[in-house]
């Protein structure tokens, strides 16, 4: 009996005694000094990391992957000196007629509505204006009155050598003469006033008409519209569609990097996968104290008129000197310190490049070292591309 009750008060020493070697042990391993030594240099990882990151990939003719790739050939381009810039489109104001009247009347037929192509000369709307009705009416009278005194002065010159006509009388005619004259004068000059251009006038219908070749691009003119000098706007604008300049809202410490002549190179929403070039004409000359950036002006050649005036854009104001390959961002493959992309080299096969940005922007990068511009660069579906590329290397290892 005394033995059984003293075994079962042993027990519990034993099992405590088992924990505590239990915990030294684990903690002995958890810290001894071969564990720490066996953390690999940060330097190492990198290399490590770089080194795996090269090969090539491949994929059967047909593979569903590369219905999700696209690649494209991007040629060397100048580099901006900046982000994209804010721009707006406008009109070319030395190719650009804004059409208004200097007389009142009302439109009483129309003949030019906007997208018409139309030729210099072209009558654009006829206007009924009693202006020209009064002023021509004038002219007239002013005209007979002139020459009815014209003949006045001839009469009384055969009596003056007969002294049949008093000085008096005849000083009086000589003036009478000349004031006609001079109402005729003044009737021909308010014509020419009301009708500054040499728009033609049948009676007191105006021909309003094109002073350049061009297109109608907007039309305020309405039939039966009330016509005045007063207006607000024109009521037709004829410009050349192919030659539009481009306002850029250009920081005022990038002043110094741009001069006249440089170019600048245009994105717009309407065509993403297209770029359009533009030539400085004219540097800003004050800063907006509000944005702190000056206006520089810049002219577009718009040969197929795909942009548009008032058009909202992205501005890039091009380096003089140096070169690089313009990529989207979503083809750079960023891996710590390196950046790479994926180069078509063959039909389903790629090879993945380390290269070396020049610039960074929102959505497009310059690329300088590791391309040349002739390479078929993967533009879209590279991220897809980089999971299959890492998965082909852990399955080879």
């Amino acid at each position: 009996m005394i033995n059984a009750m003293t075994t079962k008060k042993k027990k519990p020493l034993v099992y405590g005694l088992v924990a505590i070697v239990a915990v030294v042990v684990g903690a002995w391993l958890f810290f001894k000094p071969s564990k720490i030594s066996q953390h690999t240099p940060l330097a190492d990882t990198a290399a490590q990391a770089h080194a795996e990151l090269s090969g090539k990939i491949r994929f059967v003719p047909g593979a569903a992957q590369l219905a999700m790739l696209q690649t494209q050939t991007i040629p060397l381009s100048p580099v901006p000196i900046s982000d994209q810039l804010s721009a707006r489109i406008a009109y070319d104001d030395d190719v650009t007629a804004r059409i208004s009247v200097s007389f009142s009347g009302r439109i009483i037929e129309l003949k030019a509505a906007p997208g018409d192509a139309v030729k210099a000369g072209q009558v654009l709307a006829v206007i009924d204006s009693p202006d020209f009705g009064a002023a021509f009416a004038d002219l007239n009278k002013a005209r007979s009155d002139e020459k009815r005194k014209q003949l006045a002065v001839k009469r009384a010159k055969d009596l003056v050598p007969g002294e049949a006509i008093s000085t008096r009388d005849w000083e009086v005619v000589q003036a009478e003469y000349a004031q006609a004259q001079a109402e005729t004068a003044r009737a021909e000059q308010r014509i020419k006033n009301l009708n500054p251009y040499g728009l033609k006038i049948n009676g007191q219908q105006v021909l309003l008409a094109s002073p350049m070749d061009g297109v109608v691009t907007e039309r305020t003119a309405t039939p039966a519209l009330e016509v005045s000098p007063s207006l607000n706007a024109p009521l037709f604008v004829v410009t050349n569609p192919k030659r539009l300049w481009l306002n850029v809202d250009l920081p005022e410490s990038l002043l110094s990097k741009v001069k006249l002549g440089g170019e600048v190179a245009i994105q717009s929403d309407a065509y993403p996968d297209q770029s359009f070039m533009s030539k400085i004409i004219q540097l800003g000359q004050t800063i907006n104290p509000n944005t702190r950036r000056a206006t520089i002006l810049a002219r577009v050649d718009n040969p197929d008129g795909k942009l548009l005036p008032e058009m909202f854009v992205r501005a890039s104001v091009l380096q003089a000197n140096g070169q690089g390959v313009r990529v989207p961002n979503q083809a750079l493959i960023i891996r710590g310190l390196y950046t790479y992309v994926f180069i078509e080299t063959e039909p389903g096969e790629f090879t993945l490049r380390q290269v070396k940005p020049i610039t960074r922007g929102v959505d497009f990068s310059y690329v300088g070292e590791g391309l040349t511009g002739s390479e078929r660069i993967v533009t879209k579906g590279a991220l897809m591309l980089e999971a299959e590329f890492l998965a082909s290397l852990g399955d080879k290892q």
